[in-house]
């Protein structure tokens, strides 16, 4: 169907620019029109354009929107214990991996404590090691009937307080070596250092953020909506598209989560994206995004087909004209939204109208043509529409092509 019927309207074409030809080889006509001796020359020889038929195609209905992207893998940087800032090992936006260090707190005060700790333990194993040998020696008096049973069982209790006191001491020499290496802090996964508030010398406390480790691999992007579009929103379903500086997609992902209720300051209702970072981004950056609500197929009209007097839009298409001539025909369009280099057309226009693509400037409604197909439309080097067949495809296959929103 699809070959039948881009045969007929190049056939048409054919038949036009023939007919056309024909009437501006330079001789004079029956009444010494244009172009012959009765008239200036070339006056009606017919103008080159370019035309290419209209046809269906991809149209999103999007929304674009600012957007935060936030690691899913985030963690914030307390000390464990209080001290002065030693020494900051990394720099803000450094990449860091697992057990690297960051910061550290001055260690003079565990240290101290842990030698303290030491020595405590030594004198209870001490302790330890007298009162066993005295109870042993109970024992033994205690068997001779040379110590009374008191005498024994106060030798057995003092032994069992000193194992206490023992085990006592190498708990606390535990806990200040692990003082000791809190005093050091340490990246508890890979990723990149944010921001250090704190400098060389700050007093800190538990209650200090020292820094960030935030893992960019994974991100979520999320972006705030209007409570009507959010009700359009399907999870795993609706794609948001992080855009690079040129308004071009460089990351699509399903929607992962959107709110229950809208924030209550500001009516929007949070959307979230995740996806694997393969482009460079980074956590907390803000970012333009937009959010595919919906895609349909419609005619669509490139923006350089398109002029405009006042409000009202015009398109030029190749017709015929009374002698059966290929002429320029000017006809007003209703154009909807606008998608890289392509209005949806709501009216005027059909499918299969041949529409001119160049020129619109030097054509006048009626003007002499010699259509031809369009080679090539401009944007379609960067994948933006299916201009590579614009004049050898028929609509059957017009979602094949790459549109505004090919190969994403």
């Amino acid at each position: 169907m699809r070959l039948v019927r881009h045969g007929v309207w190049g056939a048409w074409l054919v038949g036009l620019a023939l007919t056309g030809c024909s009437g501006s080889n330079g001789k004079e006509g029956p009444r010494g029109g244009p172009g012959g001796p009765g008239g200036p020359a070339g006056a009606a020889r017919p103008m080159p354009v370019e035309v290419m038929e209209l046809r269906p195609g991809p149209v999103r209905d999007v929304g674009e929107y600012l957007g935060t992207l936030v690691s899913r893998r985030s963690i914030t940087v307390y000390p464990q214990v209080a001290g002065y800032i030693r020494r900051i090992a990394v720099k803000p936006g450094q990449q860091v991996k697992p057990g690297q260090l960051l910061l550290e707190v001055d260690p003079r005060r565990e240290r101290a404590g842990v030698q303290s700790a030491q020595a405590q333990r030594q004198s209870a194993l001490a302790q330890r090691e007298y009162a066993r040998s005295t109870r042993q020696r109970a024992e033994q008096l205690l068997r001779e009937g040379l110590m009374s049973r008191q005498d024994y069982e106060q030798a057995v209790a003092q032994a069992t307080a000193a194992e206490a006191s023992a085990r006592s001491a190498e708990a606390q020499l535990q806990s200040q070596q692990v003082e000791l290496g809190y005093t050091t802090v340490q990246a508890p996964f890979a990723g990149v250092v944010g921001d250090i508030p704190v400098n060389p010398g700050d007093y800190v406390t538990p209650q200090t953020v020292l820094t960030s480790v935030n893992q960019s691999q994974a991100l979520e992007v999320s972006v705030a909506v209007p409570s009507e579009r959010a009700a359009r929103v399907q999870l795993g379903r609706t794609q948001v598209e992080v855009l690079d500086d040129e308004g071009k997609p460089v990351l699509s992902a399903p929607v992962v989560f959107v709110a229950p209720t809208p924030d209550p300051r500001t009516q929007l209702v949070e959307v979230t994206a995740a996806f694997e970072n393969t482009v460079g981004l980074r956590a907390d950056q803000v970012v333009h995004a937009q959010v595919v609500y919906e895609t349909r197929e419609a005619l669509r009209l490139p923006t350089f087909a398109v002029t405009q007097q006042s409000s009202q839009f015009f398109a030029m298409v190749a017709a015929q004209g009374d002698g059966g001539s290929p002429i320029a025909q000017r006809r007003p369009v209703k154009l909807g939204g606008l998608e890289g280099n392509y209005y949806e057309v709501l009216g005027g226009l059909e499918a299969g109208t041949p529409v001119i693509v160049g020129s619109l400037q030097l054509l006048r409604d009626g003007q002499p043509i010699q259509p031809k197909p369009v080679r090539q439309l401009p944007g379609e080097e960067q994948g933006v529409g299916g201009a590579a067949d614009a004049g050898t495809g028929g609509a059957g296959d017009a979602g094949t092509g790459s549109g505004p929103d090919g190969g994403r």
